[in-house]
């Protein structure tokens, strides 16, 4: 096989936690034994190499093979670390695949139960890749602009001073809305919208949905309520003058800057999305259910029709245990419609 036809693929991992050290070993030896070249950055590879009792040759990032010659990268880990990959890659078009090692894990495709049917997929290019959109980020101070950056998830705004609420005013196409005191604001995508926004009262907003989102944190105010917009339009945050300490912005939880009073923070609808790939192209909401093991006992489905919902048990809590991983399940899992059953 030549150089230009290797197909390279980038494994990241949180190598502090031996699960992930141990699905990053077997995600090299999988990829290895069918001809693909796994990849690794120099940290990550060392953590791997402890204890590996059978190691299979992998090649370092930036050493011996350049990001743009990546074709995908997978992620073993939570949203944490697919958002981590996310930050490296900013700048190529390698789309990202996660396998959830985490929590809820709404960025991730696949579970870990699920890994090596995720690795076969890959091998077979048995994915698809879609867009999720980003903001990019400016931060405004004396008329000049003293800090860039971009979220997948989302930017806030909070305060430094845990004593204190910060002073700040809302604005959505260059119009004032209100002012309020408050532990922050959340700017947030649809992708965004079920991490920190979801937390501070935001809507659920489904991928696909062209959109951002600003969720005020415990304002103190009458009209405080989360606002969702065009993608079109430009958000910003300014904290007031009479701060007495100043902000922070973090993106996506891992960036941050400080804010003086004074400062102006706007967001708006990135140029470049985040590519990811998918294997399991169910609808978002079987996602929804899945991740937040939300109660759907009773549900019969449009009539005349028989359709495919999460195999969840009963109370929804959890999955049953001959259940798989997968977004969705066989139609014959799923009782019949009464008009259904007549037919």
């Amino acid at each position: 096989m030549s150089a230009r036809t290797e197909r390279k693929i980038l494994v990241f991992a949180h190598t502090g936690r031996k699960e992930a050290r141990d699905a990053a070993r077997q995600t090299c030896a999988q990829l290895h034994h069918a001809g693909l070249i796994p990849v690794m950055s120099r940290s990550d590879l060392e953590a791997l190499m402890e204890n590996w009792q059978q190691p299979v040759p992998v090649q370092m990032l930036h050493e011996s093979v350049a990001l743009n010659d990546i074709e995908l990268g997978v992620v073993l880990g939570g949203d944490g670390s697919i958002l981590r990959a996310a930050d490296m890659v900013r700048h190529t078009e390698i789309p990202l695949i996660g396998v959830n090692l985490g929590h809820v894990g709404f960025l991730a495709e696949s579970e870990e139960s699920d890994l090596s049917e995720t690795v076969e997929c890959i091998v077979n290019r048995e994915y698809e890749v879609e867009e999720r959109m980003a903001i990019d980020i400016e931060v405004w101070h004396e008329s000049k602009c003293v800090h860039k950056n971009w979220a997948l998830n989302e930017a806030s705004v909070e305060k430094g001073d845990r004593g204190k609420m910060i002073e700040v005013i809302i604005e959505v196409d260059r119009r004032p809305l209100s002012t309020f005191g408050c532990d922050g604001v959340v700017m947030a995508t649809p992708t965004g919208s079920t991490a920190y926004a979801f937390s501070g009262g935001g809507p659920v907003v489904w991928p696909q949905v062209e959109a951002i989102l600003m969720v005020p944190l415990s304002a103190h105010a009458l009209f405080a309520r989360p606002l969702v917009t065009s993608p079109d339009s430009m958000m910003a945050v300014e904290i007031l003058p009479d701060n007495q300490a100043p902000g922070l912005l973090w993106c996506d939880g891992r960036r941050t800057c400080e804010l003086l009073p004074g400062s102006r923070i706007e967001a708006r609808r990135s140029p470049k999305p985040v590519l990811l790939a998918r294997i399991h192209p169910a609808p978002f909401s079987e996602r929804v259910v899945r991740k937040f093991e939300l109660p759907i006992r009773g549900w019969r489905g449009p009539q005349g029709h028989r359709s495919r919902v999460p195999h969840l048990d009963t109370q929804g809590a959890k999955a049953n245990d001959n259940s798989t991983n997968n977004d969705s399940l066989n139609i014959s899992d799923v009782p019949e419609t009464q008009e259904g059953a007549k037919q």
